[in-house]
């Protein structure tokens, strides 16, 4: 069926859901390459897709998103977002089991995460097994959007093809976002709240790529239906596997240098630590100091220390106390849209 709603906005959107559970025998009848049909395909996948719950609610930010597992002992692969930005990340299955989920890692750059939970066997698509798709191609995207489904309720699914495959930058009065390199472009509506880390297959249910999220142009005011193709991810996901990008915790017995970084010793203030989480967002920047030589700027966004994800405040501060004073300290940053690699070396 279509069914048109609206989003925070309240501008309108039509999405189109195709569930698994589809009552209309038309739709059961729809065949694909003559083999499979089309509610066999989305039934066969739907076990690989997960719902994500977290941070949200607020000023219209949704809770809530999809994912899909991309191994059989729970890895998820899903979009980077404020929903993981919570200490209880909880995952549900297609079968209604209610998991927690950990982060593992995440990159801003491709604006994609990596979660585990729990399992052993559990079905999962192959990176591996990527397909790569051409203008024309017919596709299915697979999300939670609008939050439809909960427990065992089946995800929903879009049928779209590929309109085409460009390059997505950021630049002014286009769509904003950090990620860089090759994207589909979709006919179908399938990045609407929700759906972000969803998964792109084509139409025997292979996997192609992970949907993106929401894009409007501040020029035209449109919206912007992408994913990204798992080819132009998948090393950016292995590094994560291998402990590249991973998140800002260390061993219990790990030893801190006797003299360690401080923001007071790197010259900077961040925003006032009111907040369980607060984002660790630079206040002011002595310019005189490490910080300030190095170009550091108040408003500017610490993503990263030392490749180690820094999520509020506290947890950069912690970060800075694994650091001997004697060693460079190297930031990712977020200014404005652009991403920016900034290394902070104490004078001798």
């Amino acid at each position: 069926m279509i069914k048109a709603s609206r989003s925070a906005n309240g501008k309108p959107r039509i999405a189109l859901f195709l569930s698994a559970l589809f009552a209309s025998s038309a739709v059961l009848s729809i065949s694909v390459s003559g083999q499979d049909s089309f509610s066999e395909i989305a039934s066969q996948t739907q076990p690989k897709i997960v719902k994500i719950f977290g941070a949200g609610g607020l000023r219209g930010l949704e809770a809530y998103q999809s994912g899909f597992l991309i191994s059989g002992e729970g890895h998820i692969l899903t979009a980077w977002s404020y929903v993981l930005d919570s200490d209880l990340i909880t995952v549900y299955l297609h079968d209604g089991q209610k998991l927690t989920a950990e982060v593992v890692g995440m990159d801003p750059r491709s604006e994609i995460a990596v979660l585990k939970i729990s399992g052993q066997g559990l079905p999962h698509f192959a990176l591996d097994d990527a397909v790569v798709l051409r203008p024309g191609a017919k596709v299915l995207a697979f999300s939670n959007m609008f939050g439809v489904a909960l427990g065992n309720e089946p995800v929903s699914v879009l049928h779209g093809v590929v309109a085409a495959k460009a390059e997505l930058s950021a630049r002014r009065g286009a769509f904003e976002s950090n990620y860089r390199g090759q994207a589909y472009v979709l006919d179908a509506m399938t990045n609407n709240p929700g759906a972000a880390g969803g998964a792109l297959t084509d139409a025997r249910g292979r996997l192609a790529g992970i949907l993106g999220k929401e894009l409007r142009s501040s020029a035209s005011n449109l919206w912007l239906n992408y994913a990204l193709p798992i080819g132009e991810i998948k090393t950016t996901v292995e590094e994560i596997l291998a402990g590249k990008f991973r998140p800002a915790t260390h061993e219990a017995n790990q030893k801190k240098p006797k003299q360690h970084h401080t923001l007071a010793t790197l010259g900077l203030n961040l925003v006032p630590d009111f907040l369980p989480r607060t984002p660790p967002f630079v206040e002011s920047v002595d310019a005189r100091s490490t910080a300030g030589k190095a170009g550091l700027r108040p408003d500017d966004l610490v993503l990263f220390v030392n490749s180690r994800v820094v999520a509020s405040c506290k947890l950069l501060v912690d970060e800075l106390t694994f650091i001997d004073r004697l060693d460079p300290v190297q930031l990712t940053i977020q200014r404005g849209q652009e991403l920016i690699e900034i290394e902070l070396v104490p004078e001798p």
